[in-house]
């Protein structure tokens, strides 16, 4: 890795990638937020966008995930989650997305008494324009809230079951202190009978034992996150040796205090160790960019240079629920892209 020139930036950002690790419900923009929130007539506690812009500054995961799910009251109607769908799409094509891999959090919903059908039924609306108007592939993961029930799961998924053809994968997100993934071993489980892949948020704020639970117990293709897994060098061997992906969201890490600065993030020690490594935006504009943000910000402060970057580019087709046909395509747009 050596020093690089600004310009590998915009390479960075225009370079063909995947985007693995992105919460549909976090990409609600604050200007977005008030004209749904006037449209639905839902009252929200902020004077203006700027104020609410403003308050997307936390002290770690549980300050976000108040505000996170507190903002989420203005989706209501199918077009709602359009609207928020096609929002984050156009801004992923102008991002160099060619595959997107979307969570949403139905009880997020549904808890409101906002039904499932309505919730994936916009969502799916605006999936099915992206690839013929924006030429960008999507797979939807469904994720299951851990401060929840294990009940509660296991109603979402049955919730889920007309729309199985729909859904890729299940994960787990929310707060991970104090919510293990063993907590949820049965659903993932019933979830895997009936052909879904698998992922859990691991090893952000939790120890890397939620990261063991998560490939032991809940049988996970991929850790959202993962980047605790450096304080366990089994843990580090096993995750490169079984070529296990981390979808790391190093613009979300700093803003959350898992890391005090982006340049004291282990991104380079995790690529050192040989782990696979993709980058990703989680709920970007609560975290300060999307994921050209974030392929930007590493390549600024760890100096990467353009090797690495094709490399992790690479990653995340790789890492992807796709089939090998598509991975190669898109593996070779990014060979064409950087011989350009």
């Amino acid at each position: 890795m050596i020093a690089v020139a600004m310009n590998d930036e915009a390479f960075a950002r225009q370079i063909p990638k995947a985007e693995l690790h992105l919460h549909i419900e976090g990409t609600l923009e604050p200007e977005l937020a008030f004209a749904l929130a006037e449209r639905n007539g839902v009252p929200l506690r902020f004077d203006s966008v700027e104020a609410l812009r403003e308050a997307y500054d936390f002290e770690d995961l549980q300050s976000f995930l108040d505000l996170y799910y507190e903002n989420a009251s203005v989706l209501l109607e199918r077009q709602d989650f359009h609207d928020l769908t096609w929002a984050y799409l156009e801004r992923a094509k102008a991002d160099g997305v060619r595959h997107a891999e979307i969570m949403f959090d139905p009880q997020t919903h549904t808890d409101r008494g906002v039904a499932f059908a309505t919730v994936i039924g916009g969502i799916g609306d605006a999936l099915a324009r992206a690839e013929p108007e924006l030429g960008i592939s999507t797979r939807l993961i469904l994720c299951f809230l851990r401060h929840l029930s294990e009940e509660s799961a296991f109603a979402t998924l049955e919730a889920a079951r007309p729309f199985l053809s729909q859904i890729t994968a299940v994960g787990l997100d929310s707060g991970e202190r104090g919510n293990p993934p063993s907590k949820f071993e049965r659903v993932f489980a019933a979830a895997k009978e009936l052909g879904l892949r698998r992922v859990a948020h691991a090893g952000e704020e939790g120890p890397p034992a939620y990261v063991v639970e998560a490939l032991d117990l809940l049988d996970v293709e991929r850790i959202d996150h993962g980047v605790r897994c450096i304080e366990d060098e089994a843990l580090v061997r096993r995750l490169a040796a079984e070529k296990v992906p981390l979808t790391v969201c190093p613009l979300s890490n700093v803003r959350l205090c898992v890391f005090d600065s982006l340049e004291h993030h282990d991104l380079p020690q995790l690529l050192e160790a040989g782990l696979v490594v993709t980058i990703n935006s989680d709920d970007p504009p609560y975290f300060g960019g999307y994921v050209a943000d974030n392929y930007a910000a590493v390549t600024r402060a760890f100096g990467f240079d353009r090797a690495t970057i094709v490399a992790l580019a690479k990653a995340s087709f790789e890492a992807s629920f796709l089939d090998d046909a598509a991975k190669a395509e898109h593996l070779a747009a990014v060979d064409a892209f950087a011989a350009s």
